[in-house]
């Protein structure tokens, strides 16, 4: 229990005597008022839940904003929106040594009261049991009511810095103005103040020296890090130095010298994370891997941030201010399941983009010769279809069973995707998510303007690239059905679809009375998702070396040992292209079954075969049926799908690639500009390759 015997007046009497320190026109504003009432219950706390709720309420009112418009001139220097509120109370303090001595008195207590060892060592960095018990951790915290613990400093912190508004204060805080509320709140004469806060900081960073050696010696980094002794592993030897340096700090002894041992381990771990990072990029990512990483590179630049204060201390308050801004950040961050998730993901996500962009390099033509390849491989990929497009309506009307029916159309399309692979043939949809996710290369090896401009090159290659694929596609899906359907009927004796098929066709494809513009965009978004699939499967195979585990299986001696190293090279060069022809097709197959089973309106337009199933409707109904409207829906629909199929995969792979490697805003609005400004002056670059 914790009261203290005031010589302040309760009430307007005690704001009166709070606003005696400022300038006669600031003192009438309606906020010193609650002020004096939450500084009061500072004060007159008597157990630790009140002492915590009363603190957080100071600083939630540290937090409130400006005072006024003008700018607050303070002692030292000039307080900017964030801080005048900070400003007032450490001239109110300044002002009323009184009020500052109960001040420090009731801050002592809290401090004495509670356990500060989490708010250094574990506020901020995720636990050690892996980013899936990470996350549902998060969402049960935010799902479910947590209990209160009182005794962790770290809960005030995170209470207190939640939201991004909050941290407006300490990011807008000046170094001189820390210095001057560190004189107030924990002044030279008077150390017991800080004795338990500097008790919490020699045990958090202790704890932090445990967290380093556990994640940097756990089997999953061991095993991609240099070989050598445990012994000699630079986590190790931070553990030992960061010990010698905690020792030094408590008798003042040999600082300097302990300090440098310090720095000088610290450069080794992080030249070893650099070495694990490296060798990830070279031999396939782990999401549980890349939480190591990030659980280690936290806890260094927490262990940085202490070893600096420990160093200089009050001396150079800028180094306080870094360790608060950190705490600050990582309260808001504790809890944040989108923080989370995109700083662990990131490396897996740049990597699947890599992968996807090696193969979407092969769909763009940089020269002529390239560019007619399109064309003849495309024109392939639309006579293929035309087969494709076929079964998918023997498929659709033979009345099988919805699963039943589902699946064979998955494994037509899947059939259909490995076919074009394994012939070197082009199906135009499919390139946009795999061309997008090749100017992830441009984003990663190129900076400034010259980035700017080779993607400006590479989007008109893209373009006239896809443009080639897609008329070539279509044009022979076209030529191609019609030349199906007669000669069905030469032998079969009449049309391949019936009069009631094909009026269904013109019908479902028609943009206006049916869902074919909501349908063509979800076909973009299952194409971007096969894409992603193709990577993600092929860092698998590279991070569990499954080609290498082909290669050495015991079947090679009876097959031949050289045959299972072919194998292997098949199955290392085509595993991406396997992996996302196989989960499109079943996508593009399942999803208008699911649809149906759970009642929703979900359905899929393909262009190219949606293209040779208009072709096919075409030539099995009479010439009249040509001119019609409803002919001419259905040409508009296949056009609805070739741009929402292309445009929308396109767009998510580009943003996903720009996400992966952070292109800056301002970048993105100079390509934006530089783009239209090439479509109005150099059209034709969008349309046919220049000559050479």
């Amino acid at each position: 229990m914790n009261t203290y015997t005031l010589p302040f007046a309760h009430g307007d009497g005690f704001a009166a005597q709070l606003v005696e320190a400022l300038p006669a026109q600031r003192q009438e504003h309606p906020a010193f008022k609650r002020l004096a009432r939450i500084l009061l219950g500072v004060l007159e706390a008597e157990d630790l839940p009140d002492q915590l709720d009363s603190w957080h309420a100071l600083v939630s009112w540290l937090q409130g904003g400006p005072l006024w418009s003008d700018v607050y001139i303070g002692a030292e220097d000039v307080h900017g929106p964030a801080t005048q509120r900070l400003a007032v109370l450490i001239d109110m303090l300044q002002a009323s040594p009184p009020l500052a001595a109960h001040l420090r008195q009731a801050l002592q207590s809290l401090l004495e009261a509670t356990d500060g060892r989490n708010l250094f060592a574990e506020l901020g960095i995720p636990s050690d049991r892996g980013f899936l018990s990470e996350f549902s951790d998060r969402i049960a915290r935010k799902v479910l009511p947590s209990p209160r613990d009182d005794h962790d400093l770290s809960h005030l912190m995170s209470r207190s810095f939640d939201s991004s508004r909050d941290l407006q204060l300490v990011l807008g805080l000046q170094p001189a103005t820390l210095q001057r509320l560190l004189e107030l709140l924990f002044p030279v004469t008077e150390p017991q103040v800080g004795a338990g806060l500097r008790r919490a900081m020699a045990d958090g960073f202790r704890l932090l020296l445990a967290r380093v050696q556990g994640q940097g010696l756990s089997a999953k980094l061991r095993g991609r890090s240099s070989a050598g002794a445990v012994v000699e592993s630079p986590f190790v030897v931070l553990g030992l130095r960061g010990e010698a340096l905690l020792q030094a700090w408590a008798t003042g002894l040999g600082m300097d010298e302990a300090v440098a041992a310090w720095r000088e381990a610290d450069a080794a771990c992080w030249a070893e994370i650099q070495r694990i990072s490296l060798r990830l990029e070279a031999e396939g990512i782990s999401v549980d891997i890349v939480y190591g990483l990030d659980v280690l590179e936290r806890c260094l630049v927490r262990l940085n941030a202490l070893a600096a204060v420990m160093h200089a201390g009050r001396q150079q308050p800028a180094v306080v201010l870094d360790l608060l801004r950190q705490l600050a950040l990582a309260g808001r961050d504790s809890t944040s399941l989108r923080h989370l998730v995109r700083r662990n993901l990131q490396r897996l996500q740049r990597r699947i983009v890599d992968r996807s962009g090696k193969t979407g390099e092969h769909y763009v033509a940089e020269s002529s010769a390239e560019y007619s390849h399109i064309w003849i491989a495309a024109a392939g990929g639309g006579l293929l279809t035309v087969g494709t497009a076929a079964m998918k309506m023997a498929v659709t009307g033979a009345g099988f069973a919805l699963f039943i029916e589902g699946l064979a159309s998955g494994l037509n399309y899947a059939v259909s995707f490995l076919l074009l692979q394994a012939f070197g043939l082009i199906l135009a949809t499919k390139q946009p998510a795999m061309t997008a996710a090749a100017m992830a290369a441009i984003i990663r090896d190129r900076q400034g303007e010259e980035r700017l401009d080779v993607m400006v090159d590479y989007a008109a290659r893209i373009c006239r690239s896809q443009l080639a694929a897609a008329m070539a596609n279509v044009a022979m899906v076209a030529g191609g059905a019609y030349l199906f359907d007669a000669v069905w009927r030469l032998v079969v004796g009449h049309s391949y679809l019936t009069r009631a098929e094909a009026s269904y066709v013109f019908h479902a494809l028609s943009p206006v009375d049916s869902g074919t513009v909501f349908y063509a965009a979800l076909t973009g978004v299952i194409l971007f998702l096969a894409a992603l699939i193709g990577g993600w499967v092929d860092n698998w195979s590279v991070y569990h070396r499954l080609p290498q585990a082909i290669a050495e299986h015991r079947l090679g001696a009876r097959v031949g040992q050289l045959r299972m190293i072919r194998l292997a090279g098949v199955v290392s060069r085509n595993m991406s292209g396997w992996a996302t022809n196989i989960s499109l097709g079943l996508m593009l197959g399942m999803t208008p079954v699911l649809g149906k089973f759970f009642g929703l309106p979900l359905d899929v337009r393909h262009v190219t075969l949606n293209s040779g199933i208009l072709s096919l409707a075409t030539a099995s109904l009479e010439l009249p049926w040509v001119g019609s409207g409803l002919f001419s829906l259905a040409l508009l629909g296949v056009a609805t799908m070739f741009v929402l199929n292309l445009g929308v995969s396109f767009s998510l792979s580009l943003w996903t690639a720009i996400r992966a490697y952070e292109l800056p805003a301002e970048d993105l609005r100079h390509l934006r500009q530089r783009l239209l400004a090439r479509l109005r002056h150099r059209p034709q670059d969008f349309l046919w390759p220049p000559k050479a």
